[in-house]
């Protein structure tokens, strides 16, 4: 679970570090790792409990493990369907 974690946090991460700053116009981080219904229903639970652990830190991964029964109700859900989805398995 902790490897998996570790790829959907990083690409919640992305996409809150764009909702974050729009200002500076960056180009959006690529990633090939998490979807469209994890980035809505856990870039918020991201923001409150891990945005202040860059996306590259291992700690990320703790973060999210540690606060897991703090996470929303959708979000924990979301990880879980990503999870048990085959074609996300590496």
């Amino acid at each position: 679970m902790a490897k998996k974690l570790a790829s959907i946090v990083l690409a919640l991460a992305a996409t809150a570090s764009l909702a974050a700053a729009p200002a500076l116009a960056q180009p959006a981080p690529q990633t090939k790792r998490g979807n469209e219904t994890l980035k809505k229903y856990c870039t918020g639970d991201y923001l409150t409990y891990c945005g202040n652990i860059s996306p590259d830190d291992p700690a990320m991964d703790k973060c999210f493990q540690t606060n897991w029964t703090k996470l929303s109700e959708n979000c924990r859900r979301a990880i879980d369907a990503y999870e048990k989805n085959p074609a996300n398995k590496k």
